[in-house]
């Protein structure tokens, strides 16, 4: 698994861990819902300071988004 995929697992797992849907995501990252949706399906790479933004609104540590998990 590349690191795009990695960061689509995550991001999926931590916002479906605090029932926050793709659209709430976007909002909170001031992101749009498509580009949100394509980073989940791991159409596209997030550039660093989109993975802060995408961390800050799930409140966690941006690490958590790319750290590769057996889970």
């Amino acid at each position: 698994m590349d690191l795009k995929e990695i960061m689509a697992v995550n991001m999926r797992r931590l916002r479906h861990d605090q029932n926050v849907t793709q659209e709430e995501l976007a909002a909170r990252s001031g992101l749009s819902m498509r580009y949100v949706g394509s980073i989940e399906r791991a159409r596209v790479s997030a550039s660093v300071s989109v993975l802060g933004r995408i961390a800050s609104a799930l409140n966690v540590d941006p690490c958590e988004l790319i750290r590769k998990t057996t889970r």
